[in-house]
């Protein structure tokens, strides 16, 4: 059962030309349930093309607070994922941060604590 303590949110951004994901997705997607209380990712996922690629995001982003920044989530990506798709993954993860400090700002009263 759903306790209302979580929000799920996504980033978009553009994929380059000549990626796999590219025949399927325009746009590289990143999701995150994110807890609300202090801002940490407990799951998340993205439409890179391949499981392993998706997996390998999901585990990098997990544990992270969205209320310390994505800094440092940045500069693992940069470090540690060497594909195709690194600039539009930083991006993805910036409008994902985006959409979460939005939320934060107009809607403190509405999320649970």
């Amino acid at each position: 059962m759903f306790n209302g303590k979580t929000i799920f949110i996504a980033g978009h951004a553009r994929l380059p030309q000549g990626m796999a994901a590219k025949s399927v997705f325009e746009t590289l997607t990143i999701t995150a349930e994110v807890d609300t209380k202090y801002g940490v990712v407990l799951e998340a996922s993205c439409t890179l093309a391949t499981e392993h690629g998706r997996e390998f995001i999901g585990r990098l982003l997990k544990g992270l607070s969205l209320n310390d920044g994505v800094d440092d989530a940045i500069e693992s990506i940069t470090s540690y994922y060497r594909g195709k798709a690194a600039n539009a993954l930083i991006a993805a993860l910036k409008d994902l941060d985006l959409h979460f400090q939005q939320i934060k700002a107009g809607e403190k009263t509405k999320l649970p604590s």
